[in-house]
């Protein structure tokens, strides 16, 4: 990984409880391969990462979901930790934010409880993810198909379980964030999914 995203700029989706190293190793993965990261909250001044159930270090957000839009950015990452995607799916600017990168067919990469957003944003129906296994049956409910894998990738979309996938999970997002936009992406919208 050198410079395959040399000019892209990434966003980063996440608020309080993001599971650290979800947030931190992707960012680098990012950054090595030459893109520019951003983090992106649903308040601004700085979120609070935790180590599973422990606090850990806290990060300053460049912007608010508020503030941005899809078209700024060139592709999208949802960390997990359970408390992240469970703040952010009943935040209604998050919400849009995360499902415009789906109308765009832009590249997306969640991991672990981050396919919460993937459920309440209406994208998930007729997609194969993996996730953290508690999030089964929510994403078979929403018309997903799970899969317990390291890593898949269906139409510019990478899915990962849990931290120590993370390796095969950086490598695929850094693959499909150089590839660029996927126009099958666009076909998961659910054009009647509106968040509550």
């Amino acid at each position: 990984m050198a410079n395959e995203l040399q000019g892209k700029k990434i966003a980063f989706l996440a608020t309080d409880m993001v599971e650290q190293v979800e947030l931190t190793e992707p960012w680098k993965a990012v950054r090595d391969a030459g893109g520019t990261p951003e983090l992106v909250s649903i308040k601004p001044g700085e979120i609070q990462g935790f180590n599973h159930y422990d606090k850990a270090d806290t990060f300053k957000v460049d912007k608010t979901a508020e503030e941005v839009s899809a078209s700024d950015y060139d592709g999208l990452v949802q960390p997990g930790g359970v408390g992240n995607p469970d703040a952010l799916r009943v935040d209604e600017n998050a919400v849009n934010f995360f499902r415009d990168f789906f109308e765009q067919g832009k590249p997306v990469a969640v991991i672990c409880h981050g396919p919460w957003m993937l459920v309440e944003s209406g994208v998930v129906r007729g997609r194969t993810v993996t996730s953290w296994p508690s999030l089964q049956t929510d994403i078979r409910n929403a018309g997903g198909n799970w899969v317990d894998e390291e890593v898949h990738v269906d139409n510019g979309l990478v899915t990962s379980r849990k931290p120590d996938d993370l390796p095969a999970f950086n490598k695929k997002m850094i693959e499909e964030f150089a590839e660029g936009k996927h126009e099958a992406q666009k076909q998961s919208v659910q054009t009647e999914a509106t968040p509550s």
